[in-house]
């Protein structure tokens, strides 16, 4: 088997599942381009009985012969698979009968692994494709203990709803479901270092910063370039590798994919988030039920997060969590043609809003290494942001790392990317301690605030620095 990077938990489940006494229905899904189909490819390899992989809607213009496209492509996969003596089905229904007889045929007793990629994208419009699957699990697979059925799909939503929350004829189907994640920092560590690509660690904060742990997106990183040159030629120029994505990424998942790619542009306006009804107001979405479904399928998907900002009582806000998302958005988008838009501009002022931003969306999606780090893993906590509008007369605060714990400790979190050890002046202790006595008036009395600098090579301690209790730098992130 060639080296799978992580993923130890979901090979480890897969094969439990391959090697068990009864017939086993397996739903693997996650982001699109995080590597769910390698992984089952790599896990299971040489093991298929069956496997085929639903046509790409990206590519499907003619809308009408959508279903018509996917029937024939399944039928071609089942000639491949050594189909013999039955014509191009017209139903799904016929579909999934021949499967049933060419498995029939090709059962020698041992484990039968049937494995359909992309589901969702074969669910098209009044195709009954879902009566038809869920005959073919219910019908033929539950009944052959020899039976191993794995689907996976990138539209995240649809998996869930109509497998794992199905409330028809798929209802407590599923034996299993394994959500495949983006790398660590670690873990995109592992992959460099396998495809002897050479790149600090200040290097590789900046390419998750950029691409987010998703390794397809790694894989066009060349060795022999600087991390400036692989994402000028990954993203810039007149022939990028990834020219298209974001339309494509969104097309590909979404039915409703203008409505997504809305108000995730609206989101990407603002760090730590909007209410439902500024997402309606300013998308121009209507405040109901068909915006409350598209937030929950990008949450589900996880290109955005819902979550209470400290202070805002029981209020909901939404957030962009999808680091290529907002890159793109940011620059990839306005720069595009320029394809040296990263060796030029990257130490510049162009881009540094953005990587102080950045730097925090990667401090959030290291939540147990900054525990860690801390040496509070054990403690439970909750992660939050804060932000409190200023006024004529009095300025506002915003904290975009809270560790709210339960020993009554507050790590008040400042997160400085720079390329050295960061050095605290009057000017930015004056800020970082106004936030802190902000903050403490809203804490009760047994509860503490510490101040928390997360950078990436330490701090110069000096006249300033008296006052930060605890430092964590990127080298803990990679924990």
């Amino acid at each position: 088997m060639s080296a799978i990077i992580g993923r130890k938990h979901e090979i480890e489940e897969l094969e439990r599942l391959y090697y068990s006494d009864r017939p086993e229905f397996v739903a693997v899904y996650g982001r699109r381009r995080v590597g769910k189909t390698y992984l089952i490819k790599q896990a299971l390899k040489d093991r298929f009985t069956f496997q085929h992989t639903g046509v790409s809607p990206v590519d499907q213009e003619d809308k009408k012969n959508r279903m018509k496209t996917q029937l024939e492509s399944f039928y071609y996969s089942m000639l491949n698979h050594g189909l013999e003596g039955y014509s191009q089905p017209k139903s799904w229904m016929e579909a999934f009968f021949q499967l049933e007889q060419l498995l029939m045929k090709l059962d020698n007793g041992q484990r039968m692994v049937i494995f359909i990629d992309e589901l969702p994208w074969m669910d098209t419009p009044r195709s009954r494709f879902l009566s038809a699957f869920e005959s073919f699990w219910n019908g033929w697979c539950n009944g052959r203990d020899n039976v191993m059925l794995v689907v996976c799909g990138s539209a995240t939503s649809w998996m869930l709803s109509n497998l794992s929350r199905s409330k028809g004829g798929l209802y407590g189907r599923l034996t299993d479901e394994i959500k495949v994640y983006p790398f660590t920092l670690k873990e995109c560590e592992d992959y460099f270092e396998h495809e002897n690509i050479e790149i600090s660690r200040y290097d590789i904060v900046q390419s998750y910063m950029v691409f987010g742990g998703i390794p397809y997106y790694l894989s066009y990183f060349r060795k022999g370039y600087s991390f400036e040159r692989n994402t000028d030629m990954i993203l810039f120029g007149n022939r990028p590798r990834l020219k298209d994505e974001f339309n494509r990424l969104f097309k590909a998942i979404f039915t409703n994919s203008d409505d997504c790619k809305k108000i995730i542009r609206f989101l990407a306006t603002r760090n730590y988030g909007f209410t439902r009804e500024e997402i309606a107001s300013a998308t121009g979405l209507p405040l109901g039920g068909g915006l409350s479904d598209t937030l929950s399928v990008l949450a589900e998907s996880d290109f955005i997060m819902r979550y209470s900002p400290y202070g805002k009582g029981t209020g909901e806000y939404y957030k962009l969590i999808d680091n290529f998302c907002l890159f793109w958005l940011k620059y990839v988008e306005k720069y595009q043609e320029n394809a040296t838009f990263i060796n030029d501009n990257f130490t510049s002022d162009v881009m540094k809003a953005w990587r102080g931003v950045a730097f925090e969306q990667v401090c959030w999606q290291h939540i147990p290494q900054m525990k860690r780090a801390l040496e509070i893993g054990g403690v439970k906590a909750s992660i939050s942001a804060w932000n409190v509008p200023g006024t004529e007369q009095k300025a506002g605060v915003q904290i975009d790392f809270l560790i709210l714990r339960d020993d009554n400790i507050v790590n008040m979190c400042e997160m400085k990317f720079y390329g050295s050890p960061f050095s605290i002046d009057k000017e930015e202790e004056t800020k970082m301690l106004h936030r802190v006595e902000m903050l403490r008036k809203t804490l009760s009395s047994k509860q503490t605030v510490h101040l928390t600098l997360v950078t990436t090579f330490g701090l110069i301690h000096g006249k300033h620095s008296g006052k930060i209790q605890k430092v964590v730098t990127i080298d803990e992130l990679f924990t």
